[in-house]
């Protein structure tokens, strides 16, 4: 416990990076159970739906660049 009465690690924040990794290892499914413990006590539930909703949007935007390449070069 702190002064403020917070426990000492709810005041530690996630940095961006750690966010990005944890997103996206979540997406794929490779997540450690460390990791997880650490997002759900140090994350904000905010910065984790706006990180997947934008590795979501990227991934199907990589997709569809890549669909587009593969069928300009076969056509």
């Amino acid at each position: 416990m702190t002064d403020t009465g917070e426990p000492q690690d709810r005041q530690r924040r996630l940095s961006v990076w750690q966010v990005i990794k944890s997103t996206a290892a979540a997406a794929f499914g490779v997540q450690t159970e460390d990791a997880r413990r650490r997002d759900f006590t140090q994350g904000s539930a905010a910065s984790f739906i706006i990180a997947g909703l934008l590795f979501t949007v990227a991934f199907v935007v990589g997709l569809l660049v890549v669909v587009n390449l593969v069928l300009s070069q076969a056509g």
